[in-house]
């Protein structure tokens, strides 16, 4: 019976540890495509992520949308601190 949970114990260890491993291992990075490449340009645009909308409030925005959302961000920064 020793013999069982000895094997049992050690089961659990090398599962344990390849768990571990597996969190730490790298994943791959999926390279995504968005309609919002009119705005990678603007400032706050950084790498990896480039434009980041994720609400999609301007999937369908020209310039002067996206304007008018980067004043109003900014106001209530301001009026928040």
């Amino acid at each position: 019976k020793k013999s069982s949970t000895t094997s049992k114990m050690k089961l659990a260890i090398v599962a344990t540890l390849a768990a571990s491993a597996a969190a730490f291992a790298p994943s791959k990075v999926a390279q995504t495509s968005t309609a919002l490449n009119a705005f990678e340009s603007e400032l706050g645009a950084q790498p990896p992520l480039g434009f980041f909308d994720p609400l999609g409030l301007l999937d369908d925005a020209d310039q002067e949308r996206f304007d008018r959302l980067r004043y109003v961000e900014l106001k209530h920064g301001r009026i928040s601190q």
